[in-house]
């Protein structure tokens, strides 16, 4: 063994734990930073090929590694746009200049422009559930685009469907008519509701729904646009009935009969046809009674607020109440975290060693649940941290000690010549 050797290998021991004390100052500095994974410091030998049965000490070779794959604590925040990851995923995100990236970093706001971007800028990507017909690629983030929460204004949605479950009075005695089906001014019915529906600019539409007994178990329902009322409401109706069925009931249990209708087509004046499920209503020895009515879509209103569910379903809540889905927020996995590349930002790229993407929907097979106003804190632990650098401290000044010694020991040989 050589002294240049001896003093060679020590500057190796130096240069590896000052780039320790570099990972752990780097995690010191980031113990609060939103979904960051702690840096650890990975050492392996270097071995020099001996000469002449001479030992040569070789060195140290230093590799920084981030447990990406550890789970943080969830901490609980007020914004509805913060978004954590219970499990394993990451969310894909985008920069300005269109690179693809992963993180844990979900301090998610809306910017000037409504994209939901973190701290570090990175936009959070989804699929647009109005994109129908889309097939996402499981391999690969194609068909995805930056979630945007400020797309809608005004918002007017036509109604298209409903349920109506009510009872029908089993004791009623058959009515003589005329049915309003046949929209007579002396139109005679045994039971009335209504309905509100929306047409297509959001307008409201109030239906009235009259039942009659025209038969043993047999009932007439017809519904009327109220805007066609007469004056003072009720029969004649300017437009007549806009939808009529005949129900018919088994007297044995009072549910519809097989043969019987079960749902109701309504068509809207100046807006879509409402498919009405009539499939629960009974006939009971009971009075009339309501026990279900609603009708989708709403009026011209505003959004108040953005919710996200646990499986990345994204809704714009409006004032009204009415809520729309408009993002699919996806988690994507790769089989060795711990081996992706890191990008500024807390973010991640895919390496060869990392292999590659597997996107799919959380809670699914392989992926986490996604928690709304909630963050992934740091999985830095300072006493941990500072415990190591002590560790480090210690053992550069041991380094350096061995190469004062062969310093002095070079001294001592050019001496021999003095």
């Amino acid at each position: 063994m050589s002294i240049g050797g001896l003093m060679t290998t020590s500057v190796s021991g130096m240069d590896a734990q000052a780039q320790m004390l570099g990972t752990i100052s780097k995690n010191v500095a980031n113990s609060n930073t939103v979904g960051y994974k702690r840096a650890s410091a990975q050492f392996s030998t270097l071995v020099d090929q001996s000469a002449g049965g001479s030992f040569q000490p070789g060195g140290v070779n230093f590799s920084a590694r981030y447990g990406v794959a550890q789970q943080g604590i969830l901490e609980a925040t007020a914004s509805p746009t913060d978004l954590a990851i219970q499990g394993n995923g990451f969310f894909v995100v985008q920069d300005s200049g269109g690179l693809t990236a992963l993180t844990r970093a979900g301090s998610f706001v809306p910017d000037s422009n409504g994209y939901l971007v973190n701290t570090a800028g990175w936009r959070l990507m989804g699929y647009a559930d109005s994109e129908t017909g889309q097939a996402p690629a499981a391999n690969a983030p194609v068909g995805l685009a930056p979630v945007n929460v400020n797309t809608a204004g005004l918002q007017a949605i036509a109604s298209t469907s409903g349920t109506l479950t009510v009872n029908f009075p089993a004791d009623t005695t058959n009515n003589p008519g005329p049915y309003p089906a046949a929209n007579a001014p002396l139109s005679q019915y045994d039971v009335k509701t209504s309905l509100i529906g929306f047409g297509n600019l959001g307008n409201q539409v109030t239906l009235d729904i009259y039942g009659t007994k025209t038969a043993g178990n047999t009932w007439d329902v017809s519904v009327f646009d109220r805007a066609g009322a007469a004056p003072g409401g009720g029969f004649p109706y300017a437009s007549g009935a806009i939808a009529n069925a005949t129900l018919n009931f088994d007297p044995a249990n009072g549910d519809l009969t097989a043969s019987s209708p079960s749902t109701l087509d309504i068509a809207i004046p100046n807006g879509k046809t409402i498919a009405l499920d009539l499939s629960k209503s009974s006939q009971l020895a009971s009075e009339f009674a309501v026990e279900v009515a609603k009708v989708n879509g709403n009026a011209p209103s505003g959004i108040d607020h953005v919710s996200i569910n646990d499986d990345g379903q994204i809704y714009e809540i409006y004032k009204n109440g009415a809520q729309i889905a408009t993002y699919q927020v996806p988690l994507a996995t790769v089989p060795s975290p711990d081996n992706l590349s890191e990008l500024s930002g807390n973010a991640y790229a895919i390496s060869p060693r990392s292999g590659d993407m597997h996107i799919g929907k959380p809670g699914t097979a392989g992926f986490g649940t996604i928690a709304a106003e909630e963050l992934e804190q740091s999985t830095v632990d300072i006493a941990a941290e500072l415990t190591k650098m002590i560790q480090s401290q210690r053992d550069y000044t041991a380094n350096s000690k061995v190469f004062q010694t062969g310093a002095n020991i070079v001294d001592v040989v050019l001496n021999l010549v003095r």
